[in-house]
């Protein structure tokens, strides 16, 4: 597995002392990976970092280039989207267990929103170099990952076309 640096994601984000043991459990406790066997739960913390943030931080910032997949822990976050002013709107809260920054993974375009700590938060973060090492060295577990990213992308998709057709009075 390769041992990616942190100098790639945002100075904001803390990285915590790597311990496979507690990576285990704080994906446990998150219960993403609830469909993997307890050996997949275990290759799988293999690639993960552990990252805290503090309240007000920059997770994410829209536009940038970071590629890196964040499954939020503990804590709470808001996703902010620019508009044509360039002001930012909330587009809603993610809590524990549900992920963000699927699509830099999927295809490496700049950020779509900002992610900002509304409280103190831990994150499992998938960096695109280690996602990379999972899908040479672990291609099932890779497969599993995509389908599940894919997964929330879709339901994400679905979503937010509802959302439009109530916007555009349908």
């Amino acid at each position: 597995m390769k041992d990616a640096t942190s100098a790639a994601l945002p100075r904001d984000l803390k990285p915590q002392p790597r311990n496979l043991s507690e990576t285990i459990h704080l994906l446990e406790t998150a219960k993403w990976a609830d469909d993997l066997s307890g050996r997949q739960v275990e290759l799988l913390a293999g690639y993960l970092r552990v990252y805290t943030a503090e309240k007000g931080s920059v997770i994410v910032r829209e536009g940038s280039h970071e590629v890196y997949l964040c499954l939020l822990v503990d804590g709470k976050v808001r996703v902010e989207k620019e508009g044509d002013r360039r002001v930012a709107k909330s587009l809603g809260s993610v809590g524990p267990g549900k992920t963000f920054g699927e699509m830099s993974l999927i295809d490496g375009e700049p950020r779509s929103a900002s992610i900002i700590a509304e409280e103190a938060a831990t994150l499992l973060v998938l960096t695109g170099d280690d996602f990379q090492s999972l899908s040479v060295e672990v291609p099932r577990l890779a497969i599993k990952i995509l389908l599940k990213i894919s997964k929330v992308m879709s339901q994400r998709l679905r979503q937010t076309t509802g959302a439009l057709l109530n916007h555009l009075g349908g």
